[in-house]
């Protein structure tokens, strides 16, 4: 038998007694605030509660309800460009003119087709592209602007003066998305697109800024657009001997289809109601799943908009699709009329304006700086600009470097504005004047136009050209006044003593915005040594 010392025993009791309490749910502690969810939370979708964080089923529907209108306000705000292009193409298809056919404004354009933006100084060559077939050769002619344009309105490559041709005329070779088969070597500028369709256009010059006809009969003969056969034109026979590539038959390409279009009523701009959803799901239908990045097709399928598969959504979602898309035009079309971001301002004082220049064409990083020494970059901000993507895409047909770039005497530049020097919307049955300095810094020449504010397109009056400028087609040219300034004026009707040229008219009960064009602009708009006056009520 074996004794436990009392010693030994008081102890063991004074252990026990000393040992904490088992852990219970009444002695937790407390949840820490800042990651607590009230059990009733003001919001501004509604009222939210939970049980002890779990949400009620009213709560549930409101915040799936808002999600769902989340996604579908995205859908529009971020991919708006590429129903764009689409509807571009439906425009074109709509006066007869199918994708990988040309049409020429061989008369300039007018304000009875509806183009975002659009201008008439310049003579329009567009055209859609398909190259669900294989790649496909544009052959532009000399002394054009032109660019390429992806399905999901992405520069794909410039041609003409700002591209590898310089002007001077060139082949170009457009190559799909997985295309597996020969390129050639040396005979065009090849460039890679990430969509089966696009579009592609240029402006072209009048002849000594007064004369469309030379430019045109050079537009008709040089103008190609056909499909690359491999191995042929620009692929050497060593490489076939080498068993590096075919060897295709070098035969004359088919005919290009030419298209007029000048005088021609076409409908190109996205639309704003349900139809919106269903061209965006035709854009999607027709390109690869991986043609747009991944975050930006996450809210396109989140309202059900995905590959292969169709689109059917039921009375709720119809209801949360329509109201988004109203809220989405009105947050698009505010950004684009009345911008807060002074960035977006071109003069720190004023109200012309340009996002480009502070956002590039890829809406990220400020176009580069252009010194004695050279190219300056910015550097890379790292995020994108999301506010000045939608403004932009919202009133503007193509993007490209060109647009914006701070090279003399290359491209051509933008400025337009939506308020007077009071800050106030401009009255087509008003009457305003804008002074040019003396000098104006283009080297080809300058123009206004003015734009419909519902449509953004060219404003429709019995001028048929809303646009004054330095060139004498198709209205007279701009007179400068005694001191070498330039006053143009807009209003309903022509102010007495003021020429032709110098008057561009408006419409009453009608909103309009002026947008000022140099092309091939000079130094002293980059030093903004030059500066236009403020929009002025004329009383």
């Amino acid at each position: 038998m074996h004794y436990v010392s009392r010693s030994l025993i008081s102890f063991a009791v004074i252990t026990l007694l000393a040992a904490p309490p088992p852990a219970d749910a009444q002695s937790a502690d407390p949840v820490p605030p800042s990651i607590s969810t009230p059990d009733r939370v003001e919001t501004r979708i509604g009222t939210m509660e939970f049980n002890d964080g779990q949400p009620s089923k009213e709560t549930l529907d409101k915040v799936y309800d808002n999600l769902d209108y989340q996604h579908a306000f995205r859908a529009f705000t971020d991919t708006l460009q590429g129903v764009s292009i689409y509807a571009v193409r439906k425009g074109l298809e709509s006066v007869g003119v199918k994708d990988n056919e040309v049409i020429v404004f061989s008369e300039l354009m007018d304000a009875k087709s509806l183009f975002l933006t659009a201008n008439a100084d310049t003579i329009y060559i567009i055209g859609g592209l398909d190259l669900t077939k294989g790649p496909m050769v544009l052959e532009v002619p000399p002394e054009v602007l032109g660019t390429v344009q992806d399905a999901w309105f992405r520069w794909v490559i410039d041609m003409g003066l700002p591209g590898p041709d310089r002007g001077e005329g060139g082949k170009y070779l457009i190559v799909p998305p997985g295309y597996e088969g020969d390129l050639p070597e040396g005979e065009f500028n090849v460039a890679h697109s990430k969509t089966n369709y696009g579009v592609w256009f240029a402006r072209a010059f009048l002849a000594e800024n007064k004369d469309p006809k030379p430019t045109v009969d050079r537009i008709l003969e040089f103008t190609k657009v056909y499909p690359y056969t491999p191995g042929s034109v620009g692929t050497p026979i060593a490489e076939f001997l080498a068993g590096k590539s075919t060897l295709g038959r070098i035969t004359p390409p088919p005919p290009t289809v030419f298209h007029e279009g000048s005088g021609k009523v076409m409908n190109t701009i996205p639309p704003n109601d349900w139809t919106y959803y269903e061209m965006l799901n035709e854009v999607v239908q027709s390109e690869p799943a991986t043609s747009l990045d991944p975050e930006l097709m996450g809210p396109i399928a989140a309202i059900g908009i995905v590959k292969g598969k169709p689109f059917a959504p039921d009375a709720r979602m119809k209801k949360i699709l329509t109201e988004a898309l109203e809220t989405a035009n009105a947050t698009s079309r505010s950004l684009f009329m009345n911008p807060r971001d002074r960035s977006w301002y071109y003069y720190p004082d004023a109200n012309w304006q340009n996002m480009l220049f502070a956002t590039g064409h890829e809406f990220e990083t400020p176009i580069p700086m252009i010194t004695p020494e050279g190219v300056k970059p910015f550097p890379t901000t790292g995020y994108r600009q999301l506010d000045a993507r939608e403004a932009f895409f919202y009133g503007v047909t193509g993007i490209t470097p060109a647009m914006a770039m701070r090279l003399p005497g290359i491209g051509s530049t933008y400025l337009w504005t939506m308020l007077d020097s009071e800050g106030n919307y401009l009255d087509g049955a008003k009457t305003y004047k804008v002074t040019l300095p003396k000098d104006i810094p283009a080297e080809k020449f300058w123009s206004f136009t003015l734009y419909d504010t519902m449509t953004r397109s060219m404003l429709d009056t019995p001028q048929r050209y809303p646009r004054a400028g330095s060139q004498s087609y198709p209205s007279p040219a701009a007179a400068p006044n005694p001191d070498g300034t330039t006053t143009v004026y807009f209003g309903p009707q022509q102010p007495k003593g003021v020429k032709r040229g110098n008057w561009i008219q408006t419409v009453p009960d009608k909103g309009f915005f002026p947008c000022l064009r140099l092309y091939s602009p000079l130094e002293p708009f980059f030093s903004k040594t030059w500066k236009p006056s403020e929009v002025q009520l004329v009383n």
